[in-house]
């Protein structure tokens, strides 16, 4: 089940690992692209970086915000030219219609020198939130005294949560969670970037396995999702682009 508090856990903990692909403050300007509630950007604005955070009037955090969050139009940075040494990004470019206007403007408010570092999830998630869903269901039913009537609604239930991830939903722009672990593969993001005429200087794993939805959630705490990372795979990979001058 979605938790922005589980959400925050999981941000900071990014966080840490993208740190160092960042150069030391202060003096460092990042503008972060879909900001959401602006947790990492306060959490960079506390270790001194100079942040500023966008996102679309649509985001579904307005009302959980941390940290000021500028609304734009999804085209048109609100910045002038060569206003920041580092654009970053997290869980975002799958969400983007026009990827080549978003690099565009990437381009346009670096510094010279400056680069993007943007964090994209690899895996999916949609059967794992199913599966969560009716375990939930059973756990209400176990606990409940009058059995015959609460099974017979448990059913039901779970009948709809069944009818209900059985059509497969679209995340981001393409595809849908049959075919995210092809279309969000580092060889996809490779050839995202080369397309783009964006140099890749540096990809790592985020070392930790998680899902979308907070699926688990605090139920699976960091050092065994850091764990499961080993052999299930990250859920996302950090990537360090330069672009073309």
């Amino acid at each position: 089940m979605f938790c922005v508090e589980f959400l925050h856990v999981i941000r900071g903990y990014e966080l840490e690992s993208i740190l160092p692909h960042f150069p030391p403050p202060p003096g460092c300007r990042i503008l972060e692209i879909g900001g959401g509630t602006g947790y990492q950007a306060k959490l960079l604005a506390d270790k001194g970086y100079e942040v500023s955070s966008i996102d679309l009037p649509t985001t579904n955090y307005r009302n959980d915000q941390v940290y000021p969050v500028v609304e734009y139009d999804g085209r048109q940075f609100p910045f002038p030219d060569h206003s920041f040494d580092v654009v970053f990004s997290s869980n975002l470019l799958e969400h983007v219609e026009d990827s080549a206007q978003l690099h565009r403007e990437s381009a346009r408010v670096l510094r010279t020198g400056g680069y993007a570092v943007h964090v994209m999830r690899t895996i999916a998630a949609h059967y794992i939130e199913m599966g969560q869903q009716i375990a939930l269901e059973f756990g209400r039913c176990a606990g409940s005294r009058s059995r015959a009537q609460t099974l017979r609604s448990t059913l039901h239930n779970i009948r709809d949560i069944v009818r209900h991830y059985a059509l497969v939903p679209r995340h981001g722009e393409a595809g849908n969670a049959l075919t995210e672990l092809m279309s969000f593969s580092a060889a996809r993001w490779s050839r995202h970037f080369y397309a783009h005429r964006l140099r890749v200087v540096e990809r790592q794993p985020m070392r930790l396995f998680y899902t979308g939805h907070s699926v688990l959630g605090k139920r699976l705490p960091l050092p065994s999702r850091r764990a499961l990372s080993r052999f299930a795979g990250s859920a996302c990979m950090i990537w360090v682009v330069r672009f073309p001058r």
